[in-house]
């Protein structure tokens, strides 16, 4: 389980990835009390104790769920959802917002995703255009579905781009939903998903998965999702509700250099944690064994 301090008793969960900026190593959380919706995002830097305390590079915001980042052009780029706003259609509900950080701490607005979608995640491509994953509902993507488009820049990112962007292959049942949370820019240009995977048990209650796939950003070809952790892989803590108690958000991934990957989770909507787990992408990027007339080398030996 990882440790804060400094929130006056709030939960802090659905947690990033840490990142180093500025001589610390921070990640943004979502801060709220248990028995509320309402967040604020938080920025924190992790103590010489291991304790994560609210970081002095950027003020919290206000009304912002579920934060995730990436780099494009050496900026990070902060996304959160913003709970409640008032939509286009007059009704209330929630929008992903996204800023540039910078270095002094101040947050210049970018773009907003359409109304009603989360999960909407960015990773700038080898040659510099930016691939876009978004999560639409409804008649589109049902419960909910990975789609994914490929811009040539940050600032061709529209909440038109993003409701034009084409579905990936299903990659699950019509009941069960999913989403991207983070992805990785492998070494064989292929882009590696860390996301989630939802269903709702017999009793109604909520379950979620940390899954990862490889998807293809040219062709959009996509592989199958592999569960690579649940629920019951973390210690026991606190939940936010009954119904909640199952649920697993993946936040992001630290790959090493030895097979290994840290994965940080937000843990039934009130606590996060971290786990090592094998590499899943290592295997992935591990070029095939040369061949010869059709045959690998490892087949080959010994013969003349």
């Amino acid at each position: 389980m990882i440790r804060f301090q400094g929130v006056d008793g709030l939960d802090v969960y659905n947690i990033t990835a840490p990142f180093h900026r500025l001589g610390q190593t921070c990640l943004f959380g979502r801060v709220e009390a248990r028995d509320v919706e309402h967040s604020k995002l938080v920025l924190f830097s992790r103590g010489d104790d291991g304790v994560w305390a609210p970081s002095d590079l950027m003020a919290p915001l206000d009304s912002l769920q579920d934060p995730c980042f990436t780099e494009v052009d050496g900026d990070i780029i902060l996304g959160g959802v913003r709970f409640p706003v008032d939509l286009h259609d007059g009704t209330t509900g929630w929008r992903m917002e996204f800023y540039r950080l910078g270095p002094d701490g101040q947050l210049d607005h970018l773009f907003n995703g359409p109304d009603k979608m989360k999960d909407i995640r960015l990773k700038q491509l080898s040659d510099g255009s930016i691939a876009v994953f978004t999560r639409p509902q409804g008649e589109i993507g049902g419960r909910g579905r990975i789609g994914l488009t490929v811009v040539g820049s940050l600032s061709e990112v529209t909440a038109e781009v993003m409701e034009a962007g084409r579905l990936l292959p299903a990659q699950h049942s019509s009941d069960e939903w999913s989403g991207a949370n983070e992805i990785h820019l492998l070494e064989n240009g292929k882009l590696g998903v860390l996301g989630h995977l939802a269903r709702f048990d017999h009793n109604e209650h909520r379950q979620y998965f940390a899954v990862v796939f490889t998807v293809c950003p040219s062709t959009g070809h996509a592989g199958p999702l592999r569960l690579i952790a649940e629920r019951r892989d973390f210690p026991e803590g606190p939940k936010k509700r009954p119904d909640l108690e199952d649920v697993i958000f993946s936040g992001g991934l630290v790959r090493g250099n030895n097979g290994t990957a840290e994965l940080y989770v937000g843990l039934s909507d009130a606590a996060a944690a971290k786990i090592v787990i094998p590499d899943p992408f290592a295997s992935i990027e591990s070029p095939p064994p040369p061949r010869w007339n059709g045959v690998t080398k490892l087949e080959s030996a010994g013969v003349e």
